[in-house]
């Protein structure tokens, strides 16, 4: 089933259950959807759940510093609904092996070779892991080789 469709029966039940909140974030996600499934013709939907919690994880970040943790744990809130739709993140230990067989793959010697390895490493990643969780790790490998 595509994500959009989840997306609005997911509404439905969220509408059922009383979940204004829940309600409210499916109802920006769906939009977002078909604004780009409009735009684009054929759309990754994946691509626009990534970009979608990446907003909403900057904005939460954000908030965070400027003091407003009432409007950070609500872009919190809405980051997790949209990650119930995306694959599992990669875990830490995944996530290095990719990154140490980039390195290897692109023959990178120092952080001046960043530029070879991340796209190496977002390819194998696929949308698994956040770039900057990604770049960070890319980081340590170089520092460490």
């Amino acid at each position: 089933m595509q994500i959009t469709e989840s997306v609005r029966n997911d509404i439905v039940a969220a509408m059922k259950g009383g979940d204004r909140e829940r309600v409210g974030t499916l109802r920006m996600l769906l939009s977002e959807l078909q604004k780009a499934a409009k735009d684009g013709g054929s759309v990754d939907e994946l691509a626009v759940l990534r970009r979608e919690r990446k907003r909403r994880n900057e904005a939460e970040r954000a908030f965070r510093d400027g003091g407003r943790a009432d409007l950070a744990d609500a872009e919190a809130a809405e980051a997790r609904v949209i990650e119930d739709y995306l694959p599992a993140e990669l875990g830490d230990d995944e996530l290095a092996a990719i990154v140490a067989a980039a390195v290897e793959q692109s023959g990178a010697q120092s952080a001046t070779d960043l530029g070879r390895v991340m796209p190496i490493a977002m390819a194998q990643v696929a949308g698994r892991a956040d770039g900057r969780r990604v770049s960070e790790q890319v980081r340590a490998a170089l520092a460490g080789a």
